[in-house]
């Protein structure tokens, strides 16, 4: 039997009822305002699907486990609302079951049954413009506003018209029914926030990437780095796993005087949450006694304290108190352990990774990623700890101290506030996120373009380019600006939304107060004390907003960072690798193959065997795969099939420091750092003595040479050693190498960039160098191999031809016609260069007829 809206006859307009909320109202608001809302909104989103959505393919809807508990949640809110109407339909007295509690009861399970039916909906179809992803507005705000009802039960703790005190049974099952409620609705909440259950990036999106060729879309550097966002997701995707990788440099392991730190300032950030409220109770203190004519030692004792208090808590917000500046001093150390740690964990990261990574990277957006990412791991660590938490903690804080001490009223407008408050900002901070990450775009692209023109000012120079480069400089900087003011002008919008919010609370509060001071129900020091608490909490409220910005900022500037440590190794050691033992140095290619990008061999099925001691050489045409080879024995790449061997271990067995340090290279280019001569060829051995450095320049036949600068070996080589010529640059690799001394040489062109006099001495030393040591040499000019143990002719990436030197001239093949052309050069080059000794034997007496007849004249 259905019996009167409210229980008792009250009218529903009675908000508040026996220290709490009336029964009646709070089942009028929560079963009609959340499924309202979804009813409104969800209509106008339904139209929009039906006039625009697709039907999405089933490949790009997601399989989740989280989606499935999202559904179950969903049948379990609408199963809990037909349960509570069934109870109270079932043990109603003899005035019948209130109205309220049917209309309840209804309400909210069509709304539950709708937002599954939305739910469904939005799995399903999806809108043809990049919309970010995540659920609409309508599911959001129902289910907000559905968990918002249930914790709004709290304000009504003391009455005894709701079921906290359990007295009854049937106060303990409308509590039970609350915890599963309040549970259920939470759950929903926290997943329809990641919505588990749609695509992870905007449908048209992953449409467009799916009918891309794969080689195409395929990224130039592999792994899960090469990833990037996109231009509208959030900045809390893959919050988790970004967790995840920080959480190891928050504690400092290994230092026992950090770790008290650290605990020490957590200790220094609860004392401040203690002050916070003591401060505007005392201020309090101090106006009604005042009012009340006190005597001056209670009045002087209470001005001290309120005083000491405010020293120790600083200007309003606990930002210059001597606590708060105690924590920023003690903390300065773990922020430099975290600095220190993140940088050399990604500089050590960026090493480990290989050389195809290394070929395809921009250093200026490397360096630029890195700078910006490690900085902002400090601000989102000061940030998380020292500003988010504290200020939440001081909202719950003073909610329940005004509910307590003064009203329901005021605790419900300070929860009302702060509800808006950070629903305006997360959502308009979620909005104007594609601007910040488009800034950190252009301001990569700008550095970039400016290191790659500084480092190649030569190229410049010789194309007379600079204005061209100065052009696309002032090109990126306009694009970085304008990227740039989308992102200040979103904020300022940001900042006045916050500013009206907190307006409009402390108007309500201040009127609500005034209210009760003029009735009598409150003294003028309550009044002060409100007004000094809500500002003292607003201010803190108000820096959320930015820190919130601040930590999605950071997440923002990190992702570049988080690329880099994303980039998956492509070399790595074995689990079980051991190192090398290295007795004679037999290397030996059993059937290697090799490919840099699928479909394309750069060598096939390649086999050969260097025995100890033994110099073979590589030729061939460019591209037939002969760097490959050093390359692969080096250990830069993995071959895709075979094994390479030495003295019968696979070196993809073994550990590559181990392998590395038996092997020294001299390659082609040559690239020194930018620092003296001397420490470029201590290179090759960190330890070695100046003597055993200068003893390997005389190896490499440039000791003299360094001995005329004016600086000697202290002479400072230039950014890549630009300031030494190509063959001076090649001397100090090749000094290099015989400093490290190793059991195997790696010649790449290692005499392609001198003259023929420094060439031969330079041969002269290799020859000494690769006595009795395994060698691989690769040669353009025969003439330099002709004494091998073993030439191996490459062609296509397979071995064409083989044996030694005169062997391979007898066959009459493609070494034959390397051999021809290169003498029919060497001879051009020796009659050209006699012909030009001859001209200017001649050239004095006969050339300048005009400056004899002038001679003979005079």
């Amino acid at each position: 039997m259905l019996g009167p809206y409210c229980e008792g006859g009250r009218p529903v307009s009675d908000a508040w009822v026996d220290g709490g909320v009336s029964p009646c109202l709070y089942r009028t608001l929560c079963g009609a305002v959340p499924p309202g809302a979804l009813l409104l909104l969800g209509a106008v989103q339904g139209v929009r699907f039906a006039r625009r959505a697709v039907p999405m393919e089933p490949k790009f809807v997601p399989r989740s486990l989280l989606h499935r508990l999202q559904v179950l949640l969903t049948v379990a809110m609408a199963a809990l609302a037909v349960a509570y109407g069934a109870y109270h339909g079932a043990t109603a007295h003899g005035g019948g079951v209130a109205g309220s509690v049917v209309a309840y009861a209804t309400l909210s399970a069509v709304g539950w049954a709708a937002s599954l039916a939305l739910l469904g909906l939005e799995r399903r179809r999806a809108l043809p413009g990049n919309r970010v992803r995540g659920h609409g507005a309508a599911l959001l705000a129902f289910w907000g506003l559905a968990f918002a009802g249930d914790i709004v039960a709290f304000v009504s703790w003391s009455s005894s018209l709701w079921w906290w005190r359990l007295d009854s049974s049937e106060q303990k099952v409308d509590f039970g029914l609350w915890v599963s409620r309040f549970v259920c609705g939470l759950a929903l909440f926290v997943l329809g926030l990641r919505a588990p259950g749609l695509p992870p990036r905007p449908y048209s999106v992953l449409i467009n990437e799916g009918e891309r060729d794969v080689e195409q879309a395929r990224p130039l550097l592999g792994g899960a780095g090469a990833a990037r966002a996109a231009p509208n997701a959030s900045a809390w995707v893959d919050f988790r796993k970004k967790v995840r990788l920080l959480v190891p440099y928050m504690w400092p392991r290994g230092s026992v005087r950090l770790q008290l730190a650290v605990l020490l300032c957590l200790v220094m950030l609860a004392g401040e949450r203690v002050v916070n409220v003591f401060v505007p109770l005392y201020y309090k203190n101090i106006v009604n006694d005042l009012t009340q004519e006190a005597p001056w030692s209670t009045v002087a004792w209470t001005v001290v304290t309120y005083v000491g208090l405010k020293f120790l808590q600083g200007g309003g917000a606990g930002s210059s108190g001597f606590i708060s500046n105690m924590r920023s001093f003690v903390w300065i150390r773990v922020q430099q352990f975290t600095n220190r740690e993140v940088q050399v964990q990604l500089f050590e990261h960026l090493h480990s990774l290989s050389l195809r990574w290394h070929l395809g990277r921009k250093t200026g957006e490397v360096l630029r990623s890195v700078d910006r990412g490690t900085s902002s791991i400090n601000s989102l660590l000061s940030y998380i700890v020292f500003s988010i938490l504290p200020t939440i903690v001081d909202i719950v804080i003073a909610i329940i101290y005004f509910v307590t001490f003064f009203n329901a009223w005021f605790g419900l407008i300070v929860f009302v506030c702060m509800c808006v408050y950070l629903g305006i900002t997360i959502a308009i901070t979620e909005w104007r996120t594609k601007y910040r990450r488009e800034m950190n775009t252009k301001d990569n692209l700008s550095k970039s373009k400016a290191v790659d023109s500084l480092l190649n000012f030569e190229t410049v120079k010789y194309y007379n380019a600079e204005s061209y480069e100065v052009q696309r400089f002032n090109q990126t900087i306009v694009e970085y600006q304008d990227a740039e003011w989308k992102t200040n002008a979103s904020l300022a919008v940001l900042n006045q939304a916050q500013n009206v919010v907190i307006a409009l609370g402390l108007l309500a509060g201040s009127l609500l107060s005034a209210n009760f001071v003029t009735n009598k129900k409150l003294q003028v020091g309550d009044f002060v004390l409100f007004g000094t608490y809500i500002i003292q909490l607003y201010v803190p409220l108000n820096w959320f907003g930015t820190y919130y910005r601040m930590i999605q900022s950071s997440f923002i500037d990190m992702e570049n960072m988080f690329e880099l440590f994303g980039e998956e190794k492509e070399v790595v050691d074995d689990v079980n690798a051991v190192s090398l033992h290295l007795s004679h140095g037999n290397v030996e290619f059993d059937n290697v193959s090799f490919n840099y990008v699928n479909g394309r061999d750069i060598l096939k099925n390649v086999s050969f065997t260097v025995p100890s001691g033994k110099t073979i050489a590589l030729v061939g045409p460019s591209g037939a795969g002969k760097s490959t080879v050093m390359r692969l024995l080096f250990r830069f790449y993995d071959v895709t099939s075979g094994c390479i061997s030495i003295d019968g271990q696979d070196i993809s067995k073994v550990k590559q420091k181990s392998l590395r340090q038996h092997i020294g290279v001299v390659p082609q280019d040559t690239v020194l750092f930018n620092d003296t001569i001397r420490n470029n060829i201590r290179y090759g051995r960190v330890t070695a003595s100046d003597e055993e450095v200068e003893e390997a320049a005389r190896a490499a036949d440039i000791h003299d040479r360094i001995l005329s600068f004016p600086e000697g070996y202290d002479t400072q080589v230039g950014e890549r050693g630009l300031k030494l010529s190509g063959g001076e640059k090649q001397r100090v690799a090749i000094a290099r190498t015989i400093l490290k001394a190793p059991e195997l040489i790696l010649l790449d062109e290692a005499t392609s960039a001198l003259d023929t006099q420094t060439e031969r001495n330079i041969q002269a030393s290799l020859a000494k160098i690769c006595a009795n040591r395994t060698s691989v040499v690769i040669a353009h000019r025969l003439s330099t191999i002709i004494n091998a143990d073993q030439i191996l002719v490459l062609q296509d990436g397979q071995i064409v031809e083989r044996g030694r030197h005169d062997e391979l001239l007898t066959k009459g093949g493609i070494y034959t016609d390397m051999w021809s052309k290169q003498s029919q050069e060497a001879s051009s080059e020796s009659d050209t260069e006699t012909k030009d000794k001859s001209s200017e034997k001649l050239q004095p007496a006969g050339r300048n007829p005009q400056r004899g007849h002038h001679a003979h004249h005079h």
